[in-house]
């Protein structure tokens, strides 16, 4: 029978590390997000990238269509979804979606599904599934303030 070792002897085991955490010379990879951020009764869309390294060629394919802007501007289609060249790291680019209010109203789509995709300084290929579910937004209360002219 083997003697077992002195609790302080035991060798500890380094931490895997998630492979949205994969390490770089330069620190952590590019990991990018797509967010919604409510604030005071307005809904934005926020892609960011939470890495330490640049995130290239990033693009947001939306399953389903939906508007914003009171119903003017398809959202699911904008610039920023379809070429976002570069994303430097710990960025974020807000867009405003539309009032929450006016985005319930009108019906719009309250789950949003999409694939998020970039590529990596040294040319990997990264994507993840993102959902968010608008509908936790439509009961909060909030101070409806005037926008700027």
């Amino acid at each position: 029978m083997r003697p077992r070792p002195h609790p302080q002897q035991t060798r500890r085991m380094p931490r895997a590390i998630p492979s949205n955490e994969s390490e770089t010379a330069g620190g952590r990879e590019a990991d990018v997000i797509l967010d919604v951020v409510f604030e005071n009764g307005l809904l934005f869309l926020v892609v960011a990238n939470i890495g330490d390294r640049p995130a290239l060629r990033v693009r947001v394919k939306f399953e389903h269509p939906f508007s914003g802007l009171g119903g003017s501007r398809k959202m699911h289609s904008i610039a920023l979804f379809r070429k976002l060249e570069f994303l430097a790291p710990r960025k974020e680019i807000r867009a405003f979606l539309d009032r929450s209010a006016s985005y319930f109203a009108r019906q719009e789509p309250t789950t949003l599904v999409a694939e998020v995709a970039w590529r990596t300084t040294d040319g990997q290929e990264r994507s993840q599934a993102v959902r968010h579910d608008l509908e936790v937004y439509r009961d909060l209360a909030y101070i409806d303030k005037e926008a700027p002219a």
